[in-house]
């Protein structure tokens, strides 16, 4: 008897935005992988499937899709599928379909796990905010690398004035501890060593679950998962500065587990600025976090951390000294990484209706994002001559080859890339290594 090989499909995948989006494309990939027989391609040309993972918290990436849309459409092979998801789909919904009838499905970001009945619906919109997939187990991915990406919560329950993301993720509910602490032990047992988690909010896990579970918060959840066999460092995004209280920022200090890497997102270093966000702290709180942070570490014996934020220029009303006010505290506390956009309206959020006329001239905002880059990168370079010299751990993630030279590279726990060039280091090790060279934002080393 003849037995005729599975035929699998494929899929290609575009992801836009964030880690969390990063994540809901692997979850999409897994449940299609294992459910409907998809194997991934990096060519839409010869995809059975082409889903655009969307972003919808700046303006630009949302008028590029329906352009990306025409593209594809133009591109694909007959019979092949266009599916719109994330941020994007949950935020036009139908209105996607109408404008581009090329488009076969559209699935919101609240109802990832919904992929595999759209797939099969003609004309398909999910795209309820109010879904709860908290507890729903997803297929695991056919490939584990030594990093993953594990969501703790979804949804937001925060009104900042300029984000659409309640709009689009709905409320937050945290996803069940036993839940997160199975699938850290699966990829653990798979060969993963380091994990990211996710969430809007991260540091505010626990405060809802969608049905009766024990009180826990981030830094106990921090606790259990530092416990796991092979887990050797944890990292997290985003925390919100409102909620980096003693206790979660002396567990940051003194769990060696826990990469010495922190986001937190400043927005604005004015606090009239910040109160027009509903950001829910002051320039002095934020400043005040800091320096319990530094306190705590010092208090640990650890010397050096690497802060990133995200800053927005050109608010509605944001007059010099308020941006005078922005730069001053980039000056004092040197972040390592700095994300900064200008301000972009968005819909549903409270500060769409703001008056036009209270809007910054974009010459303006455009000088004012210019300054505040110029001094992050002076800032930068600087921080990093002063790195030489310094001995880090380094877990390294992968080697390149240009032609030229070779080199095995990773990050450190302050999250730096450092590059050691010559012959290949094992994918996974953790080595001690000396920093002998700075080149733009990358450090050269040797291993000790």
């Amino acid at each position: 008897m003849v037995h005729t090989p599975p035929q699998y499909k494929r899929v290609y995948i575009e992801t836009l935005g964030c880690a969390m989006n990063e994540r809901d494309s692997q979850h999409l990939l897994a449940e299609l992988q294992e459910k409907e027989r998809y194997t991934l391609t990096s060519n839409p040309k010869e995809a059975d499937l082409i889903l655009i993972n969307t972003c919808s918290v700046r303006e630009k990436p949302e008028r590029k899709l329906f352009s990306e849309i025409g593209q594809f459409a133009r591109e694909k092979k007959q019979g092949a599928k266009i599916g719109i998801c994330g941020c994007t789909a949950s935020h036009l919904g139908e209105e996607i379909i109408k404008k581009s009838p090329d488009v076969d499905f559209v699935l919101g970001a609240r109802n990832t796990s919904k992929i595999t009945q759209v797939l099969h619906t003609p004309k398909a919109v999910e795209v309820d905010i109010n879904y709860d997939d908290s507890s729903y187990v997803f297929a695991s991915g056919q490939t584990m690398g030594i990093k993953a990406l594990l969501n703790i919560s979804i949804g937001c329950d925060k009104k900042c004035s300029y984000c659409i993301v309640p709009f689009t993720r709905g409320q937050e509910i945290s996803i069940p501890q036993d839940l997160l602490l199975n699938e850290a032990r699966k990829l653990a047992q798979n060969g993963v060593k380091e994990l990211l988690l996710l969430g809007q909010n991260v540091n505010n896990y626990g405060v809802r679950f969608s049905a009766p579970h024990p009180k826990v918060n981030f830094t106990q959840l921090l606790r259990s998962l530092s416990q796991i066999d092979g887990i050797e460092r944890l990292r997290f995004t985003s925390p919100h500065p409102l909620h980096m209280n003693d206790a979660f920022l002396e567990e940051f200090a003194n769990n060696p587990k826990i990469c010495k890497s922190i986001h937190m997102p400043l927005q604005s270093g004015s606090s009239k600025v910040l109160k027009a966000m509903k950001r829910g702290y002051s320039k002095e709180w934020y400043l005040q976090r800091i320096e319990k942070l530094h306190f705590f570490l010092q208090k640990a014996g650890i010397s050096d951390v690497g802060i990133g934020t995200d800053i927005i220029v050109g608010f509605p009303e944001e007059s010099d000294e308020d941006f005078e006010e922005t730069l001053d505290v980039v000056k004092q506390i040197g972040f390592d990484t700095l994300y900064s956009f200008i301000y972009s309206p968005r819909p549903h959020t409270s500060a769409y209706n703001i008056d036009n006329s209270k809007l910054v001239d974009s010459k303006v905002a455009k000088e004012r994002l210019e300054r505040l880059q110029t001094l992050h990168r002076s800032q930068l370079s600087m921080r990093s001559k002063n790195e030489i010299g310094k001995i880090m751990e380094v877990l390294i993630e992968n080697f390149r080859d240009d032609g030229k030279e070779s080199w095995s590279e990773g990050r450190s726990g302050t999250n730096r890339l450092i590059k050691i060039l010559g012959h290949k280091r094992k994918i996974g090790e953790i080595l001690k290594v000396r920093i002998t060279d700075t080149q733009g934002g990358s450090l050269f080393g040797e291993v000790l």
